[in-house]
C-alpha cells in the first residue's frame, strides 16, 4: 500500500544577498518504499536544482491524506481528531488523524480542510493546523 513519505533534499542554493547557503528542503512524497520516494524526489525536483544535491534523510509521514488548492503557496498540517464511542464503556474515544493542506494562508487552510472534508460522516475536531516547511507534494 503506498503511504506518504518524506525526503529532505539537501543542495548549495544561492541566498538573496548572493552568497551561497547550504540547505535542506522537504518534499512529501507517496510511494511504496523509500527506495521509490527516493527514486521519485532525485526525479521531480533534478530540473529546478543546478549543481549536486542528495536526498538525505526519508521518513514515514503521518499524514493521510493530501487537500489540494492550485492558488495556494503553503502546505499546512492538519491534525483533526474523530470522536468514536465505545459501546462496552459508553465513552467517547479521541483517535487523531494527520492531513496536508495546500493554501495561501491560515484561513484558506482552515476552509479548504472544512471543504476537503464536507463528505465525511464521521464527527471530528480541528486538534491545530501549523504551517510546515514542505516545498511541494509529489503523488
Amino acid at each position: 500500500m503506498r503511504a506518504f513519505i518524506e525526503a529532505k533534499v539537501k543542495f548549495k542554493k544561492q541566498m538573496q544577498n548572493g552568497k551561497i547557503k547550504e540547505v535542506s528542503e522537504p518534499y512529501l512524497v507517496k510511494a511504496l518504499s523509500f527506495t521509490e520516494a527516493e527514486a521519485r524526489v532525485t526525479e521531480e525536483v533534478r530540473p529546478y536544482i543546478s549543481g549536486e544535491f542528495s536526498v538525505s534523510a526519508v521518513t514515514k509521514s503521518n499524514v493521510i491524506e493530501v487537500f489540494y488548492d492550485p492558488e495556494g503557496d503553503f502546505w499546512y498540517k492538519v491534525k483533526a481528531n474523530f470522536i468514536s464511542l465505545n459501546e462496552k464503556t459508553n465513552t467517547e474515544k479521541l483517535t487523531s488523524s494527520y492531513y496536508l493542506v495546500q493554501a495561501h494562508d491560515f484561513r484558506s487552510a482552515y476552509d479548504n480542510f472544512l471543504k476537503g472534508m464536507k463528505d465525511t460522516m464521521a464527527d471530528f475536531t480541528i486538534a491545530s493546523i501549523t504551517e510546515t516547511k514542505i516545498m511541494d507534494v509529489f503523488e
